[in-house]
């Protein structure tokens, strides 16, 4: 039977050294993987984004001609966009399969619509899009600088502007121009003279009142001083003072 003498001890278990080294390279390695991992979510986001595009291209081909509201910009980056016009984009939320559809107004960023179907984030683009062309519609309409010029908006004839009045000729309007400046002109004329005049008498009265002020500022100088001090000195150097 062997047995263990007392001056037998069971070997400890060693303890694994650590490489530094293998360290560094398995760090390195996770760090590719998780950047490839983030350029692979990134190029499914500007897929996605751009199968969008391509849906919404005829759409805003539709638009009337002339019409610069609309341009569809694909934006890279970490967060990649879809810009319907200068105040809406499209983005992927954090699922990178839910598109957003985002305003962005004088009140803040507004989500418009949310969801994973192309059709319906195209539907409300389309919508988007009557709305903004409606609403340059009414601003037109009520700018009276575009309703004096004829436009057409279809294959329709021009719209015929309101008839004015007679134009005059250009002599006789160039006359009455000048006898009417020459009438404001006689009207002015005095009214300058009298102010002109008022100006003169008030520069006069505030020199006057300057040069006053400033003899009266140098006198009561000249006696404080003699009264002080001076007339120490006077008596010191030249006897009693003459007054």
């Amino acid at each position: 039977m062997g047995t263990q003498t007392k001056d037998e001890k069971p070997e400890a278990p060693s303890e694994p050294q650590s490489d530094l080294a293998a360290a560094v390279r398995r760090a390195r390695v996770e760090n590719a993987e998780r950047a490839e991992a983030i350029t692979d979510l990134r190029e499914i986001e500007t897929a996605r984004l751009a199968l969008l595009e391509s849906a919404l291209r005829p759409v805003v081909g539709q638009a009337p001609q002339g019409v610069d509201l609309f341009d569809l910009a694909m934006a890279p980056g970490d967060h990649p966009r879809l810009f319907i016009d200068m105040i809406a984009f499209v983005d992927m939320a954090r699922d990178r399969r839910t598109y957003r559809f985002h305003q962005d107004t004088r009140h803040g960023r507004v989500l418009i619509a949310e969801s994973p179907s192309i059709d319906k984030i195209a539907a409300a683009v389309t919508n988007y899009v009557a709305r903004r062309l409606v609403e340059r519609e009414r601003a037109l309409a009520s700018d009276p600088a575009s309703a004096e010029t004829p436009a057409r908006a279809g294959p329709g004839p021009f719209a015929w502007p309101i008839a004015s009045a007679p134009e005059r000729a250009p002599a006789r309007v160039a006359g009455e121009a000048t006898e009417i400046l020459a009438g404001a002109e006689s009207l002015v004329q005095p009214k300058r003279r009298l102010a002109a005049r008022l100006g003169d008498a008030l520069s006069f009265i505030l020199m006057t009142l300057g040069s006053v002020t400033l003899a009266f500022l140098l006198g009561l100088g000249l006696y404080l001083a003699w009264t002080l001090r001076l007339h120490d000195i006077w008596t010191r150097w030249f006897g009693a003072h003459p007054f």
